[in-house]
């Protein structure tokens, strides 16, 4: 495989525009490993050891994080983006991959687009779940109902 550094460096800029410049770095060091899909020889999913950090998409190319892509990121960039602060009393569901209502949002990125994958937070800034945004960062401050992101997993969940 002579083309992998293309390969670290294309993940690397899907990261930058996803999440902002510079986090495709950080999320993914130079020792990841790349596994192709065998179908189509495309990018699918990335390692760092035995963690999966990220599944890349194919549907719109972008990434999907898993717990551990979205520890690396709250842990590794600053300043943070597309995350999502959520109340005490919504942590545990949260965590076992429920969805995340507007009124459990104490604070959220405005930034976030709906349909962008999120990090949900909670009070400490410690990562609970990964998972798509319904509405915009504004939207989730400002409503008080309805579902704000959809949970894909929670950290109970990959235990």
């Amino acid at each position: 495989m002579g083309d992998k550094p293309n390969h670290i460096q294309k993940i690397r800029s899907i990261a930058d525009y996803q999440f902002r410049r510079g986090v495709g770095r950080k999320l993914f060091p130079t020792e990841v490993r790349i596994v192709y899909s065998k179908k189509t020889g495309r990018i699918r999913h990335i390692y760092l050891g035995q963690e999966m950090l990220a599944t890349l998409r194919p549907t719109d190319g972008l990434f999907s994080l898993t717990i551990t892509g979205a520890k690396r990121i709250m842990e590794n960039v600053k300043p943070q983006r597309l995350w999502v602060r959520i109340r005490e009393e919504a942590d545990p569901f949260v965590a076992q991959g429920k969805s995340v209502f507007a009124k459990h949002i104490l604070e959220a990125d405005e930034e976030i687009r709906p349909q962008e994958e999120v990090i949900v937070v909670n009070k400490k800034g410690e990562v609970l779940a990964v998972g798509k945004a319904m509405l915009s960062g504004e939207e989730m401050k400002a409503f008080k109902r309805g579902v704000a992101v959809r949970v894909r997993r929670g950290v109970a969940e990959e235990s």
